[in-house]
């Protein structure tokens, strides 16, 4: 874990304002919500795993501040402030909630293609969150597979990982943002990195940038699923890549499995599905959409991506429409549209 790149790094020489400013800061208070909104949004989405519920706990963190910036005193930078407000924010409203899963969390064997699907509503799964409100410079801290970790969590044990690695607090700073001792930060954090062994999560498995294969691998991923070629499918991933899509409980293994599951239970057939390129977590990400008997498509789900070299090892395709909103992508497309390159419809 301390391979991890920080937030602190990146964003505090450019936040912190010295003790002098603090007054203009809170006049303006607007201009302050708007500065820490997208690194607030991310801390609070690490904690909860809902970029819907992430969204509300920023909105009560800076309430909170507004209610008792009349106190603050300047012991501490407006950034650290707020972030100690949202944290404990967040943990009072995980107090008695269940984490949030993906399928291949939830501790069942894989499934293979033919076998029944179930869905689960009542499960709160975890849920992406798009690059474009969140600060993202460091991907290996707000990935999918990192995030989805973080939820095996014990809440405090949560917090205190997110506050010494992420955003590199000192074990004082965390006690006193917690109320609790630094014997007890130190404590929390080493349970935390024994649950972390094995999921090589540190930056050197995070590729910043697509490079021009892997960038050729995305377009013919579209369009496999433009035409439904499963040939092509199998060829872009991998004996080992998971395939998961929340609410639907079961998770599958394996290319062959997989273009199965896409060849038997998709409704969708050859040009009936077409997709629109985003981002999520630092990596590529797709709405799916399908054709409807009328001819036009409407969201059907949300895709994200893991790469490694040239395949894709792990797609997370989230049929929580709401999320095509979150994302800005459109509510449904025109009956002649049809895939066009990548580099066309904004590739990022």
């Amino acid at each position: 874990m301390t391979a991890l790149r920080t937030e602190r790094d990146v964003t505090e020489q450019r936040t912190d304002q010295p003790h002098q400013h603090v007054s203009t800061e809170f006049e303006d208070f607007g201009s302050l919500t708007e500065r820490y909104q997208r690194e607030l949004l991310a801390h609070c989405y690490r904690m909860s795993g809902s970029v819907h519920e992430a969204e509300d706990l920023v909105q009560e963190t800076f309430l909170r501040a507004w209610k008792a910036s009349a106190g603050f005193q300047g012991r501490s930078s407006v950034r650290t402030w707020l972030y100690r407000i949202a944290t404990n924010v967040c943990l009072t409203n995980l107090e008695g909630k269940p984490r949030r899963p993906l399928p291949a969390g939830l501790g069942t064997p894989d499934q293979l293609a033919g076998e029944a699907l179930e869905e689960n509503h009542e499960v709160a799964w975890l849920e992406p969150v798009p690059d474009a409100a969140v600060v993202v410079a460091e991907r290996d801290s707000i990935r999918l597979a990192f995030v989805a970790a973080l939820q095996h969590l014990p809440a405090r044990q949560r917090a205190v990982l997110i506050l010494r690695d992420v955003l590199r607090w000192s074990a004082a700073e965390t006690a006193e943002a917690l109320d609790t001792t630094t014997v007890a930060v130190n404590s929390a954090l080493q349970r935390a990195h024994a649950q972390f062994e094995g999921l090589h999560l540190t930056e050197d498995t995070v590729q910043p940038d697509l490079n021009q294969a892997q960038q050729q691998l995305l377009e013919r991923y579209v369009d496999a699923f433009w035409r439904k070629d499963l040939d092509t499918i199998v060829q872009l991933l991998t004996a080992e890549t998971v395939w998961e899509m929340p609410p639907f409980v079961g998770w599958y293994l394996g290319a062959e499995n997989i273009a199965a599951l896409i060849g038997g239970r998709c409704p969708g057939g050859i040009h009936d599905m077409p997709m629109i390129r985003t981002s999520a977590n630092g990596q590529p990400a797709f709405g799916l959409y399908m054709r409807t008997p009328g001819g036009d498509f409407v969201p059907f789900h949300l895709q994200v991506l893991t790469l490694k070299g040239d395949r894709v090892t792990h797609v997370g395709a989230f049929f929580d429409t709401r999320l095509f909103e979150t994302f800005g992508l459109p509510s449904n497309l025109p009956a002649d549209h049809t895939p066009v390159d990548l580099e066309a419809v904004g590739a990022r």
